[in-house]
């Protein structure tokens, strides 16, 4: 077919220059909407508690709002970037500001939001200037590489640890590894079930090379999981209207049809940019907002690095089309994200569910947007999808992503130790930008150990000094309060 004959909809996106298919990117969208649609039951969640006023953000709210802006943010990474990476409210770094920020005193939430805004809006201006491109670029080739294996070993670990059959060992004491096998090292539960039979039909299916062997999986394993819990009533792993835990429960989202209810969009608007700066004094919310950034910035490199790579889109130089595009919509995602009081929104890991399923261009987002959006009025079907349902997609495209280890230079000990801090780091501290942050300091440090401190790009080391301060904050914050 001449590119003429070709449709416009096909030369926009490049469907069929990137390999890819109509059917093959709707079934993407579904994909990775499915994975990461429990963002809007867990993100309320984690954004419940009162600020120093006692005021509350209120979990109907925050569920519309999270959905509207991810919905909004993953249509325009679709149409204008044209990559199938969809955005939501990011993980860690909404933890991060609900336990740590919030808890500073004299904080409201418009103020917490309010530094969210600001930090997306220096990404913003560090994007513009080409600041945040330049030192994608700078990145050594197998630092790229670790990025997208470690990336590959984080999902796999979320998906084991929220299915239950990877679980954290509780220990006052300390003694014991932090994660075994199931339940005093054994599987059970209805939930486990679920995802093993989900794991084990993925792999079945991908190995036959089906077409649309991780949805089928998901879809599978989200019918077990409701005709389950339909039959044996198995319930939540922590009821918090109780406060009863039960550990053979599901773990994030109880498959079931919740009451039907119009969306709440009135914490849109509400964040106060000066507010911190006022109540903490202009020092102390400097700090908050540069560790925010930090965080967000390179969760967000990282991320969308391991992404491409996935998709196949990645140069020889490592570099991808419109990468710019790419970095410019996640920066506005921070600031819309934080605008709306929901938390900075950033590329999801997640999406490498809807890149498996093969999707390689930004009509996938599109699709996973429209959903988003559907969601603010639909949300009780984002309850019929467990975590568990999901989690066997997350373990087989870490796989596919974890086969990047071969592309490390393993010969160059300045260039495998700062990866190998780098991918193991990933998984054993929950963070994308914290293993990318020991990375890049340790590949500063031995590259000037071994006399080669000129081989190291210039913004590496100030990447690399600015991720001291951020490891040191805990200090610096008891030195200056």
């Amino acid at each position: 077919m001449s590119k003429q004959e070709t449709p416009l909809l096909d030369r926009y996106f490049k469907i069929t220059e990137r390999g890819s298919t109509y059917s093959r990117e709707i079934r993407g969208g579904f994909a990775t909407f499915f994975a990461m649609s429990y963002i809007v039951v867990l993100n309320p969640l984690i954004l419940s508690g009162a600020d120093s006023a006692g005021n509350e953000l209120g979990i109907s709210r925050v569920a519309a709002a999270t959905a509207l802006v991810a919905g909004i943010m993953t249509i325009l990474m679709g149409a204008w970037a044209r990559h199938p990476f969809a955005m939501a409210t990011g993980l860690g770094v909404n933890a991060f500001i609900a336990v740590t920020v919030a808890a500073n005193p004299g904080l409201t939430w418009p103020d917490v939001m309010g530094l969210v805004v600001v930090s997306g809006l220096t990404m913003l201006v560090l994007v513009l200037t080409g600041f945040r491109t330049a030192v994608f670029k700078a990145v050594p080739a197998s630092l790229k590489a670790a990025i997208v294996v470690g990336i590959g070993l984080f999902i796999a670990l979320i998906g084991l640890v929220n299915a239950g059959f990877v679980r954290r060992v509780p220990d006052s004491a300390g003694t014991t590894v932090p994660v075994g096998l199931g339940i005093n090292g054994q599987l059970v539960g209805w939930p486990t079930l679920v995802f093993i039979v989900g794991l084990l039909l993925t792999i079945a299916l991908v190995v036959r090379k089906t077409r649309g062997a991780i949805l089928i999986g998901i879809v599978v394993s989200a019918v077990l999981a409701n005709i389950l819990e339909a039959v044996f009533k198995i319930g939540p792993s922590f009821d918090a209207a109780t406060g009863t835990a039960n550990p053979q429960g599901w773990s994030l989202v109880v498959p079931s049809m919740p009451a039907w209810g119009a969306p709440d969009l009135s914490l849109i608007g509400q964040a106060d940019v000066f507010g911190a700066f006022t109540h903490l004094g202009a020092t102390s919310a400097t700090l908050l907002a540069f560790v925010i950034l930090l965080s967000i910035f390179f969760d967000a490199m990282g991320t969308m690095v391991g992404l491409a790579h996935e998709a196949g889109s990645v140069d020889k130089e490592g570099n991808f089309p419109n990468q710019d595009k790419v970095l410019l919509v996640d920066a506005i995602g921070a600031v819309a994200g934080g605008g709306a009081s929901v938390s900075s929104n950033q590329i999801y890991v997640e999406s490498s569910a809807g890149i498996g399923e093969g999707a390689r261009t930004g009509l996938a987002s599109i699709v996973t947007g429209v959903l988003f959006l559907a969601a603010m009025f639909l949300t009780p079907l984002v309850y019929l999808v467990p975590f568990e349902a999901v989690a066997p997609a997350l373990v087989v495209v870490g796989f596919m992503m974890i086969s990047q280890v071969t592309k490390i230079d393993w010969t160059d000990l300045g260039l495998a130790i700062p990866a190998f801090l780098t991918f193991a780091l990933m998984p054993f501290t929950y963070s994308i930008a914290n293993g990318i942050g020991a990375g890049f300091v340790a590949y500063a440090f031995i590259r000037a150990v071994q006399g080669r401190a000129r081989d190291v790009h210039p913004l590496m080391w100030v990447v690399a000094a600015a991720f001291l301060l951020f490891f040191g904050i805990g200090v610096i914050e008891q030195a200056i309060a």
